[in-house]
């Protein structure tokens, strides 16, 4: 009965070795599908912070855009009021002009006391 013990003793090590053996390997297989996940996540979230940035390009640059057609719009708009208030202007020294040749020929055909 000893030896029949042993034997069993002898299997009953071996098969629990075996059982230690064959959850370590399953511990390593969950860690390496663990790392595999973490990968997957980051490269998920560079993706997404890719897109992210992309995104925001596209608003900042449609906002500059839209900023630089509201100057050109207002330099226009500055053209056009300087070309009609130079206009306004060209008129008043011409209306000056004239009323200075009125006095000065007054002037000359006035006797001076």
């Amino acid at each position: 009965m000893t030896e029949s013990q042993s034997r069993y003793s002898i299997v009953e090590r071996l098969t629990q070795k075996k059982l230690d053996l064959l959850s370590e390997g399953s511990e390593l297989e969950e860690e390496v599908k663990k790392k595999k996940q973490i990968i997957d996540s980051l490269k998920k979230d560079l993706e997404e912070w890719e897109s992210d940035l992309e995104q925001d390009i596209e608003k900042k640059k449609r906002i500059k855009n839209r900023e630089i057609e509201k100057a050109e719009i207002s330099s226009n708009n500055a053209v056009e009021r300087k070309v009609a208030k130079m206009e306004d202007i060209k008129d008043k020294i011409k209306a000056i002009d004239k009323a200075l040749e009125r006095i000065e020929e007054i002037s000359k055909n006035s006797p001076t006391n």
